[in-house]
């Protein structure tokens, strides 16, 4: 299989057992990697696997024998030996970031709106309740910003620069 000859297969691979299998051999990889891509180089699945303890890709004889791999290997197989598998790749990886965007505009927009919601419960309760305790000297004198430090006053007792 030549795919398996190609030098950024053989990286791939290795980077794909570096994330998964502890037990890689990377000395023995590195001696592979060394003679990749010269016209001599040959390595089949089942070396591949016995000299670096691999367990991405496995290679079986016999009635149900056939070459195995993870997903991820899979999936690297198939886009190189398909340019347009490459791109329904992309494209559907693609759709599903878009979905997941989707998915947590949503759930912000939510909490936004709760927020909001809550905003103007408490500022209420401040207008009823705090505000006509006020002297209208004290009442002219909150301004926008001063809304938190209300707020605080009004549950805690007291403002956040007295914290």
């Amino acid at each position: 299989m030549d795919w398996l000859r190609n030098r950024n297969t053989l990286e791939y691979l290795a980077a794909w057992e570096s994330l998964n299998n502890p037990n890689f051999n990377y000395g023995e990889f590195a001696i592979i990697k060394d003679k990749s891509g010269l016209n001599n180089f040959k390595i089949s699945v089942k070396d591949w696997v016995a000299r670096t303890n691999a367990i991405g890709i496995t290679a079986k004889t016999g009635r149900y024998g056939g070459t195995y791999a993870h997903t991820d290997i899979a999936f690297n197989f198939g886009m190189w030996i398909s340019p347009v598998f490459q791109l329904y790749i992309v494209k559907e990886y693609q759709r599903l970031k878009e979905i997941e965007s989707n998915q947590y505009n949503l759930e912000w927009n939510v909490k936004r709106l709760l927020t909001k919601a809550n905003y103007r419960i408490h500022t209420d309760a401040i207008d009823k309740y705090a505000i006509p305790k006020l002297s209208y000297s004290q009442r002219k004198e909150w301004v926008y910003a001063d809304e938190a430090d209300l707020l605080n006053i009004v549950m805690f007792g007291c403002t956040a620069k007295q914290w």
